[in-house]
């Protein structure tokens, strides 16, 4: 069946209220993106009456973040259309992935067919994350590894006084936790020197958004507290995120973790700034991360990390970051 007299490239079929979609062999932003228009135009020509939605993998063998950031999209329009979805035909690629994110368990998922279960596992896995070679680059992981225990050991040093900083401008915990999005959107727990009031996140909605887009921030957030501001002009209240690094949720150099409300607003594109790891610097913090008032400019800037990225191009980041640290407009607001 054709939905108009220039159908998308993807096939699909209609039977008894139900619908199907023929997923291509690839889901990357190209794609992602027809897939997504497929979606919205299926939905605009049967707002109602439309009882499932299946989309079939049996061709599929790769996505990156663009493809799963497709996927929530399509989550979206049939939770808000009370339409059943069921992914159907999961080859071992796509299942990777999905369980990488814990989107296996919030999809329904049919049993994979038995032709799927004798894939080996080895080079799915090198096919998976091949999204961005910075991900696989054993010299970043190293110099990651060397730069987590050597920001972990200053922040040991600093703690003491630190937290007892906090603790007498306002009392409360001195750490403070946040689940963000890394790879591929894999969530993880962000951890912080607490710069603001313990009931921040309550008075949120008495503070006015400053940026454009499903970011969120204030130049003067009344929020923060008298040494938060000082921690965060001096970027201290991030010094904990090293053991992010260590981990590996996080690199050294790398775009901004978003949060999950974040990238639930998402369009695809914007999902391509989630084929790398997130860093503690990059672009963004080199750039005037304060000034930065629409969502598109930090796009922008970490798709420029992601085109211009290599070991060296790290360092100079890292450089920069430092000496961004010693000016008047350094730190967050």
């Amino acid at each position: 069946m054709q939905l108009n007299s220039n159908p998308p490239p993807i096939r699909t079929s209609f039977a008894n209220g139900a619908c199907t979609i023929y997923m291509p062999p690839t889901l990357t932003v190209d794609e992602a993106v027809d897939f997504q228009g497929l979606c919205h135009q299926i939905f605009t020509q049967h707002p109602t009456g439309l009882e499932r939605l299946t989309l079939d993998f049996s061709d599929t063998t790769f996505l990156d973040s663009s493809g799963l950031g497709s996927l929530v999209i399509c989550r979206r329009f049939c939770h808000d259309h009370q339409t059943e979805l069921l992914l159907r035909q999961v080859g071992s690629q796509v299942m990777l992935v999905l369980s990488m994110t814990d989107l296996d368990k919030v999809f329904t998922i049919a049993q994979q067919a038995p032709k799927e279960t004798h894939l080996p596992a080895r080079p799915v896995e090198r096919r998976v994350i091949a999204t961005h070679p910075s991900v696989t680059s054993k010299a970043k992981r190293a110099m990651d590894i060397v730069g987590g225990l050597t920001g972990l050991t200053i922040t040991a040093i600093l703690f003491i006084p630190i937290a007892i900083a906090i603790r007498v401008d306002d009392p409360g915990p001195i750490l403070f936790s946040q689940v963000r999005c890394s790879w591929m959107g894999r969530r993880f727990r962000i951890w912080k020197f607490r710069s603001m009031v313990v009931n921040a996140e309550s008075l949120k909605n008495r503070v006015k958004n400053e940026v454009e887009g499903p970011l969120f921030k204030n130049e003067r957030d009344p929020r923060v507290t008298r040494v938060g501001r000082f921690l965060r002009k001096t970027s201290l209240d991030e010094f904990p995120q090293f053991w992010n690094v260590l981990k590996g949720e996080m690199s050294l150099v790398g775009t901004r973790p978003p949060t999950p409300a974040e990238i639930a607003e998402y369009e695809v594109p914007a999902w391509q700034r989630l084929n790398v790891k997130p860093g503690l610097t990059g672009e963004w913090q080199v750039s005037g991360r304060s000034s930065i008032k629409k969502f598109e400019d930090v796009i922008r800037l970490d798709m420029r990390y992601q085109e211009n990225w290599s070991l060296l191009y790290d360092i100079k980041l890292m450089v920069k970051t430092v000496l961004v640290l010693f000016t008047k407009d350094s730190g967050a607001a």
